[in-house]
């Protein structure tokens, strides 16, 4: 409406969304207070639920923004040209980690390992993790760090205990270092080399191309010896652990990755010498648990963003929401994000479970840290143009989550690297497929569109052997994604939700989002998604 240009006002807004804020990211979320109740973690749900309000809190939302705005810089030297190597990080940043760090999301599994401890934590971390997706960076890498310290137990005496301590002031981060500019992901080809100087310590010499999060205080790297690839612990106080630059990244650009320099850094053995690659994949195991969880909480807050503006903004006389053409778009978003959540919560039961899930758990986190994060990039940028021209704005939060996106599908394992992955564990693991596929067989003849995709797996696996398997890495992957996703929900979900993913998903669909077929009941899907 114009106004009196007297008034020094032009107009008045109308038609644009509320801020969503406050809500309370958990209870907002039913399939996630679903997963969290089903997969053995109701006990957690108070503490979850209390950090659901904080991550949906204005004040939270500013911290996030500005720790974005205000990117690290690193202090190489001083005033007087000693070296020092920090990195600047603003205060925001800090209060994030420090939240994450004290509400137990680097330790709640190692320091109270009762049933349901790893899917509590998951609870924690994907509620958090939709505040700020590169200060999760150091979080995960703390919890996953666990695992590979045991095996060497004076290390892990020495400093489990700060590793696992919920206080940010008084105890410690661990971070990893593998990647050279010559290898990437072909970590075997590393040139740094580690010689001994006696009583079991080492001296690393070399270069890694990227180092995560330099402030940590500790950091598992890989180096040779004589004996061949090995794992060792550093401390980053060493005088020789030198960092070169931080990145410029595409996304997480709150988070200071590093390109840094090993100038005979005193180092600890962890596992055996010449098996370094299989004492910190313990490590990596647990941060594509992580990866999962964290694609699964963009595609939930973008979910809900989309969702939430498609209620409030108006065309053609009704509201977005109200359009069916806008409404496919929507309930398709919502059931990906269900799926994604499902299903990574299934998996994070299994780090739970006795040894008698490590088959299962070891395939499954290879195939849907594949799929899931593969599936963030394309779902943010759905989420993004339900908001049209208002989501291209940096403001709207939007662009942060389409940049951060591609994160995890690249980090532990691109595509190729977990597709090939999941052959190799079919060869040389293979008690994991028949675990694998008797989860997803317990939903058989419960919906056609299911059976008719289980009975194409097997016989793609039977295929295998007659041409190259690694050509057909990718789509056999992909099809085992989707047959867990839907045996999930197909066992879990509301049938709006199931129904509307076997349909769309096992059958001949569309390739983009919103092109469920007719017949979707996407007004109970989107009230589940985001109850209005």
């Amino acid at each position: 409406m114009l106004l009196d240009h007297k008034s020094g006002v032009t107009h008045e807004v109308t038609n644009q969304p509320p801020p969503i804020e406050p809500y309370n990211v958990l209870e907002a979320d039913t399939p996630l207070l679903d997963a969290l109740e089903r997969e053995g973690a109701g006990w957690a749900i108070e503490d979850v639920r209390a950090l659901g309000e904080l991550a949906g809190s204005p004040e939270t939302r500013e911290h996030s923004e500005r720790c974005e705005r205000n990117e690290p810089i690193l202090r190489t030297h001083d005033r007087y040209g000693n070296r020092v190597d920090e990195v600047e990080l603003d205060p925001s940043w800090h209060h994030l980690l420090g939240t994450a760090v004290e509400r137990g999301i680097t330790s709640l599994p190692w320091r109270d390992p009762r049933p349901g401890a790893h899917v509590a934590r998951a609870g924690l971390f994907q509620v958090w993790s939709q505040t700020n997706a590169g200060m999760m960076c150091p979080v995960s890498m703390t919890y996953a760090v666990i695992p590979a310290l045991r095996e060497e137990p004076d290390v892990a005496a020495d400093w489990e205990p700060l590793l696992t301590k919920p206080d940010y002031a008084t105890g410690a981060l661990a971070g990893m270092a593998m990647t050279e500019k010559q290898g990437g992901s072909d970590v075997r080809a590393n040139t740094t080399r580690a010689e001994p100087v006696g009583d079991g310590h080492y001296e690393l010499w070399g270069h890694k191309w990227f180092c995560s999060y330099p402030p940590c205080d500790v950091f598992l790297t890989l180096a040779q010896t004589e004996h061949g690839l090995s794992c060792f612990l550093f401390e980053s106080k060493d005088p020789g652990f030198r960092v070169q630059r931080l990145k410029e990244k595409l996304g997480t650009r709150s988070l200071p990755s590093s390109e840094v320099e090993y100038s005979g850094v005193r180092a600890r053995l962890v596992g055996e010498e010449g098996r370094g690659v299989a004492t910190i994949i313990r490590m990596v195991n647990h941060t594509r648990l992580d990866c999962m969880l964290g694609s699964s909480a963009g595609m939930r807050w973008g979910t809900v963003q989309a969702i939430h503006h498609a209620r409030n903004r108006e065309a053609f006389g009704k509201t977005l929401a109200e359009q069916p053409a806008m409404q496919n778009v929507l309930a398709d978003l919502a059931i990906e994000s269900e799926a994604a959540t499902a299903t990574a919560f299934r998996i994070a039961r299994s780090y739970d479970e006795a040894d008698a899930a490590a088959p299962f758990r070891r395939f499954a986190t290879a195939v849907m840290k594949y799929w899931i994060c593969k599936r963030a990039p394309g779902h943010a940028n759905e989420a993004l143009e339900v908001h049209g021209g208002n989501g291209f704005v940096e403001e709207s939060g939007l662009p942060r989550l389409y940049r951060d996106s591609p994160l995890n599908s690249i980090w532990e394992g691109s595509g190729n690297v977990a597709a090939l992955d999941v052959l190799r564990a079919m060869a040389k693991e293979p008690e994991g497929l028949p675990a694998f596929l008797a989860e997803v067989n317990e939903a058989r003849g419960s919906d056609k569109h299911l059976d008719a995709h289980l009975d194409a797996i097997e016989c793609s696996i039977g295929a295998l052997g007659e041409g190259d398997p690694q050509w057909a890495a990718r789509g056999l992957v992909e099809d085992l994604a989707l047959a867990l996703q839907a045996s999930v929900l197909v066992r879990t979900a509301p049938p709006a939700v199931a129904d509307a993913f076997c349909a769309g998903r096992l059958s001949q669909g569309g390739r983009a989002y919103g092109t469920l077929p007719q017949g979707i009941d996407s007004a109970a899907i989107l009230e589940r998604a985001l109850p209005a």
